[in-house]
């Protein structure tokens, strides 16, 4: 009997793992989606420009506008049409490395072998016309895809981006040049004769995803495929998906998400803690995950470092809101912090320690190093630093919190920071 519950237990584990494997795959993007979700004109729209440039042969340049995680990367599903040769700014830094690149993306190291070009639009046009196979009807389109296109217009005279769009512009081998950004304002960077070459379209990723569309999301992400190897495991785990999407709590947490961010990634982040959390003792994805999940990404960063701060550097930080409360969020010094500090010292001399004022420009200086504290003038002042304007980077609410949560924190320290909050 108890060979047979390990044996049970043993495949349980193995099919957990591979449904954990499988969803981790799915949200870490190893596996891009079939099209984006709520972008339906703007999908359409490109996959029209690029099927004239893939069946008519007719050459094409277009720029997709929208912030990160708005699907401008979908588009390289249809890279298989296409003879693709994708970019990044982040990496290739200059025009003679792209080029270099876009040469192995074509795989044309061979054919261009130790040959000593002119210019760069000689290198490129030699590139251009190796790819050629036949007449222009059965010659196959090159897409150049620029991801992070505002980069390349920082390059030495904009040489690739002239180049790649003076070559969408004449009758040569068809090319799409396609532009991924996150800058609204990238044509402003662009050079005259570059902005003169290109077509001035534009698609702008801006996402009308509905709340319930979101929670379709949630599911097809969070559900198993009608393949999985258990089909009984299946069934279950897709069936506690579908009552956890209409748990009151849960459907809080996703609303919340969904306010602060449309972007899928952050969605992949929480659902990705929730499904780590999956073990044989509870094979399904339970409420209590989601919870947890979401507490752990929505932590802030600055109250938890304010846990880590010395009683003498958070008496600092109170002293500091104090004198934004009465003085209505104007710049402070050191030596105003100083003096609310000392009246504080005076008041309550029993039970806190008195410190020499170096020790307190120590601590001050600390803060300073955590940007808690930023100075005003971000230049080379000449005031003396115990002059020198600054400003409090928190808010009331973190302040409290950490006070809350501060290991054996001092009472009179707590009384003083709601006297100061008012």
């Amino acid at each position: 009997q108890d060979r047979c519950g390990c044996v049970l237990m043993m495949l349980c584990d193995g099919v957990c793992v591979q449904a954990q494997k499988l969803l981790r795959e799915r949200l870490c993007h190893q596996k891009l989606p079939d099209q984006p979700v709520g972008l339906d004109s703007q999908y359409k729209h490109l996959l029209e420009l690029l099927r004239r440039t893939a069946v008519h042969g007719e050459s094409n340049s277009v720029l997709i506008v929208g912030p990160r995680g708005s699907g401008k990367t979908m588009v390289r599903i249809h890279e298989h049409h296409f003879n693709a040769a994708p970019v990044a700014g982040l990496l290739q830094t200059d025009d003679k490395i792209a080029l270099k690149e876009i040469t192995r993306q074509l795989h044309l190291e061979n054919v261009v072998g130790d040959k000593v070009f002119g210019s760069f639009a000689e290198n490129l046009a030699f590139l251009l016309e190796a790819l050629k196979k036949g007449d222009k009807s059965s010659s196959r389109p090159v897409l150049f895809v620029l991801d992070e296109f505002d980069l390349f217009a920082h390059h030495k005279n904009q040489t690739l981006l002239y180049n790649l769009l003076d070559v969408s512009q004449s009758a040569q081998t068809p090319v799409a040049v396609l532009g991924l950004t996150c800058r609204l304002d990238v044509l402003e960077l662009l050079e005259k004769r570059v902005k003169s070459r290109f077509s001035h379209r534009q698609i702008h990723l801006f996402s009308s995803l509905s709340f319930a569309q979101y929670l379709d999301v949630v599911r097809a992400q969070l559900s198993l495929p009608p393949d999985f190897p258990d089909p009984k495991f299946s069934d279950e785990w897709n069936h506690s998906v579908t009552k956890l999407c209409e748990d009151k709590t849960v459907e809080e947490i996703l609303r919340r998400n969904f306010n602060g961010s449309k972007d899928f990634r952050s969605l992949h982040s929480l659902l990705f803690l929730a499904v780590s959390r999956v073990s044989v003792s509870h094979s399904t994805l339970r409420e209590a995950d989601l919870i947890e999940a979401w507490r752990l990404i929505s932590v802030d960063s600055k109250a938890n470092v304010l846990h880590g701060l010395s009683i003498l550097e958070l008496c600092l930080i109170i002293a500091m809101k104090h004198l934004n409360d009465t003085y209505d969020g104007e710049p402070f010094n050191f030596q105003m912090v100083h003096n609310e500090f000392k009246k504080f010292i005076q008041r309550k001399s029993h039970s806190i320690h008195k410190f020499e004022k170096p020790v307190v420009m120590k601590a001050f200086e600390h803060l300073l190093q955590l940007e808690l504290v930023r100075p005003v003038d971000s230049g080379v002042c000449k005031v003396q630093r115990e002059y020198q304007l600054m400003r409090l980077m928190l808010e009331h609410g973190q302040v409290m919190e950490a006070l809350q949560k501060y290991p054996q924190c001092p009472t009179d320290v707590k009384q003083w920071a709601l006297s100061a909050f008012g």
